[in-house]
């Protein structure tokens, strides 16, 4: 269902999500911004539709929120499959502890 409500929100803004993958506590969302949008705007727009969703989800308590940083890396062509498999193995990273730590920081932990 969550990954539904991204790649259908993506769709209405015309972004291309190339992977997406999550663990328990952070999702990575590999996509493709068009130049109109802001990346705050794209966040924005995901996170919103994405934590409505869960929040009315049959049994849900309302009160799925996400935290208020994000990390954004802009990513070239050569560099983008290596981006996508990272993103789409993120169960296995973690459990393997073969995370790259430049794809894991958010605002929230450089504003500090």
């Amino acid at each position: 269902m969550f990954y539904g409500v991204l790649y259908n929100k993506a769709e209405e803004f015309g972004l291309k999500i190339h992977a997406a993958g999550n663990v328990e506590d952070h999702v990575h969302v590999v996509v493709s911004i068009p130049p109109k949008m802001s990346v705050a705007d794209c966040v924005r727009h995901l996170k919103g539709a994405s934590a409505y969703a869960i929040n009315h989800m049959p049994g849900s308590v309302d009160q799925f929120r996400w935290q208020g940083g994000y990390g954004a890396l802009s990513v070239g062509g050569r560099s983008l499959e290596t981006v996508v498999a990272y993103a789409a193995r993120q169960k296995e990273h973690h459990a393997d502890k073969t995370i790259i730590g430049a794809y894991e920081i958010t605002d929230d932990e450089t504003s500090g």
